[in-house]
């Protein structure tokens, strides 16, 4: 016989990688790294990343910004191409250089509206400039937008990484989820700031229309190892009052003729 026992209250088995859940502050540590890059910053990958991806005949090309805080590293994906963003109905998505967007057929007209730099918007800009505003701390009415968002919207990061030097003690706070019971994924419909530090509006975006998170999170929103929100189906149960007896059509759907052998 050869059994390496151990004692029942420690913990042996494997439980896989953790996962976290909730809000948290975080930094920014690369954009679309190379697969040394990323061991550079100790993650390790097999092969080189692919940032392009397609489907429902669209190409997208990935926009992988690498977060990190004291417990972890994830990474959040925005993908956007060099298409105009237009609604169902016809409409485009406009955006201006303070980072405000509308939709409208026509340049936008209304009295809150700004018109400098105005033009149409790419597929994915919008998170993009959200994104940054909170990261890069923009105040209400200043500028936010890049001089090379054509290339951009093509895959060319090349003005986006110069900003994980620039802003490398920022932190931007963001809302993370557990995906398929293993995947960190980062909400994108919202982006917070350290200060002020206003978790209401994560709570206000995730009762959008358009805001919800198809990840499972903590529901405290509270940062921590992450515990699925899942729950136990119960059994059916019989109460000790009702009779046992054979249902007339059991569950292979033929009905019972003859006397059970016991």
């Amino acid at each position: 016989m050869a059994i390496q026992s151990n004692a029942s209250t420690e913990e042996v088995t494997g439980t896989g990688m953790k996962t976290f859940s909730g809000l948290t502050n975080v930094n920014i540590i690369a954009v679309n790294p190379t697969m040394a890059e990323l061991h550079a910053i100790d993650i390790n990958v097999k092969q080189e990343p692919n940032y392009t991806v397609s489907f429902s005949d669209q190409t997208y090309n990935k926009i992988v910004f690498w977060l990190k805080n004291e417990d972890a590293s994830f990474k959040l994906e925005i993908l956007m191409n060099n298409t105009i963003r237009t609604s169902q109905s016809g409409k485009f998505q406009w955006i201006n250089s303070i980072g405000q967007t509308t939709w409208s057929e026509e340049a936008p007209s209304y009295d809150w509206w700004k018109p400098e730099g105005e033009r149409k918007s790419y597929v994915g800009e919008e998170t993009l400039i959200n994104f940054v505003k909170a990261w890069a701390n923009v105040a209400a009415g200043d500028e936010v937008r890049f001089d090379t968002i054509d290339a951009i919207s093509t895959g060319n990061l090349a003005e986006i990484k110069t900003l994980v030097t620039a802003l490398n003690i920022n932190q931007v706070r963001v809302l993370v989820g557990v995906k398929d019971g293993k995947y960190q994924q980062v909400y994108t419909k919202f982006f917070g700031r350290v200060k002020p530090q206003r978790d209401d509006l994560f709570i206000k975006s995730l009762n959008d229309e358009y805001g919800s998170f198809n990840a499972d999170f903590n529901v405290d929103l509270i940062w921590g190892i992450h515990v699925s929100t899942a729950s136990l189906v119960s059994p059916d149960t019989i109460k000790e009052e009702e009779d046992w007896t054979m249902p007339d059509v059991p569950q292979n759907g033929k009905k019972q003729t003859e006397d059970l052998p016991f």
